[in-house]
């Protein structure tokens, strides 16, 4: 009998063995997870299996725990995860750099508050330029551009550079006018030198900036690195997983390369080419450029400027300067011309465009060289103003519109003031939407906060903060909480070549994924709004996860 016994117990451990045995191994396996896939074969889940940086399977608990054999289990207790949130147009290295080295002037109402701010940062960073970022006049009381005075009595000598909100102005001190001298003055191609009684108030706006601009000492790799690594963290702990950077150049590419090669740059980044001789030259004959975690495919023009600063260039003049229709920054010639080199090399075209006028120069030159139908994805960036006689455009020529739904809540208050009754044609998202089937959504950001759950509520829901205005802005664009989802995942991926590595937690591609908890599904506005990021994770690697006491 005691025999009998011991035997059943010997061929119980060696079915449990041989079951083991027989499962497959797992690096390690997440459970009790409510996770939404942005893949439609398998929407929603509660687990799934990661191996070598891939995911191996989506499932229930269940069927992941009795298929998988592993070393780590991981149970998030009903947190929600979500496919790794990406940024589909911003200004990565941009970030880095004010967050590094410019003083932060957002939500700034006066003159007297952005004075008080840049003493406060020039204290702490002493250095012969005094750099800032982030104001808007349109949050002073009268709305007005300011002029440079107030600088120059608080930083006499020294030369200040102030960039609007949308960097496409800039307002500078007399020393910074007169270091950049005749080279200023005559060079207002693409660009407005603001005056009052003949002489410059200090506001330069798109390519006037550039005199001054260029004068500012630049980055050594060692503080670009540190700016990029600041950038960084700060993404992580949006829950970014990848971001696509609207204009590099040969040697930015060239460090994000190597400090990803050596594992200090965990983030996934698609890069825009700027339109550069030496940097298109670099890419262009080889065709597009992949790495583990780099893809650069696109090249990045400017057609006008911003709406904010008067820029963005219209059909009929401003609303409210009607001897204005703003600024054509790139000729319709060079447009061409790059557009011809990315046929050639099969790199994506992404311009920006803002006004109606900016949007049909670039769907029409577009269409020259697209015939039809295609495959290409070249981009029209922000696609803020379009006339509704170019919007099938976008359809009939497969253009995709990125667009940054923080943009039209932030604009909301001021916008009908520049427009008039073209507002209604604006920031048309739904409408934009349709065109194609997909659109990828991203911030801009330093421009907007680097927030995915800013996106989320904008694109939803289209009010401020405070839920205003009530049932939202032109709420007939809104976009669902799936599309909107897509737009930040999938559709993001899809808007840079990536949608077969990255945008979903499908079988076979990279385990990038982020972990919330909030159901950006269910949740009221107020709960999206407060959502927090728990943990984020990069190819099997977690790179973020949020301190206990947060």
């Amino acid at each position: 009998m005691k025999s009998s016994c011991v035997l059943i117990t010997l061929l119980g451990l060696l079915i449990t063995f041989q079951s083991c045995n027989m499962k497959d191994k797992a690096d390690y396996i997440v459970l009790n997870a409510r996770v939404y896939t942005s893949d439609s074969t398998s929407p929603q889940v509660s687990a799934f299996a990661v191996k070598d940086g891939m995911f191996l399977r989506v499932g229930s608990s269940d069927e992941i725990q009795n298929l998988f054999q592993t070393k780590e289990t991981i149970d998030l207790k009903g947190a929600y995860v979500y496919a790794g949130f990406m940024d589909a147009h911003c200004h990565f290295k941009g970030l880095g750099e004010m967050l590094y080295r410019w003083a932060d002037l957002r939500g700034c109402r006066s003159m007297e508050e952005i004075i008080e701010r840049l003493k406060k940062f020039r204290a702490d960073h002493p250095s012969e330029w005094l750099l800032g970022r982030g104001w808007d006049q349109n949050l002073f009381s009268d709305g007005q551009f300011p002029d440079n005075e107030a600088l120059n009595k608080a930083f006499p000598g020294v030369p200040v550079y102030l960039v609007r909100i949308d960097g496409h102005a800039a307002l500078v001190s007399d020393e910074a006018i007169l270091r950049a001298g005749e080279n200023l003055l005559n060079n207002t191609s693409g660009g407005q030198i603001l005056k009052k009684n003949g002489k410059p108030t200090g506001v330069l706006i798109d390519l006037a900036m550039e005199p001054v601009r260029s004068l500012i000492p630049a980055m050594n790799e060692q503080e670009l690195e540190a700016a990029l690594f600041t950038a960084q963290q700060e993404c992580l702990r949006n829950g970014l997983t990848a971001v696509c950077d609207a204009g590099l150049d040969v040697h930015n590419i060239r460090l994000i390369e190597k400090l990803q090669q050596q594992g200090k740059l965990k983030l996934r980044i698609s890069a825009m080419l700027d339109p550069t001789d030496e940097t298109l030259n670099e890419f262009l004959p080889n065709g597009k450029y992949f790495t583990d975690r780099l893809a650069v495919t696109a090249i990045k023009l400017y057609a006008d400027g911003a709406l904010g600063s008067r820029g963005a260039l219209l059909l009929e003049p401003y609303a409210d300067q009607k001897e204005s229709t703003g600024i054509a920054v790139t000729s319709p010639e060079k447009i061409r011309s790059v557009c011809q080199r990315a046929l050639e090399s099969g790199y994506q075209v992404c311009t920006h465009a803002i006004g109606d006028s900016a949007n049909r120069l670039v769907l029409d030159i577009y269409a020259e060289y697209l015939k039809g139908s295609n495959d290409l994805r070249w981009r029209i960036e922000h696609a803020q103003v379009v006339d509704p006689a170019d919007m099938e455009k976008f359809h009939r020529f497969s253009i995709i519109p990125s667009v940054q739904p923080t943009h039209a809540t932030s604009d909301m208050s001021w916008a009908p003031l520049r427009l008039g009754n073209r507002i209604k044609y604006a920031y048309a998202y739904r409408q934009l939407l349709f065109q194609n089937g997909w659109i990828p959504l991203g911030t801009d950001f330093p421009i907007e906060e680097v927030s995915p759950m800013l996106t989320f509520y904008a694109t939803v829901f289209r009010t401020d903060a405070q839920g205003k205005p009530a049932g939202g802005f032109q709420p007939e664009n809104a976009l669902s909480r799936g599309e909107t989802l897509l737009g930040m995942t999938l559709w993001a991926a899809q808007g840079s070549f990536l949608e077969h590595q990255i945008g979903s937690i499908s079988p076979g591609k990279k385990a990038d994924f982020v972990v919330l908890d909030t159901d950006l599904m269910n949740a009221s506005p107020q709960q999206i709004l407060h959502a927090r990021v728990l943990e984020t994770w990069i190819e099997g690697e977690r790179v973020f996860k949020l301190p206990a006491h947060d």
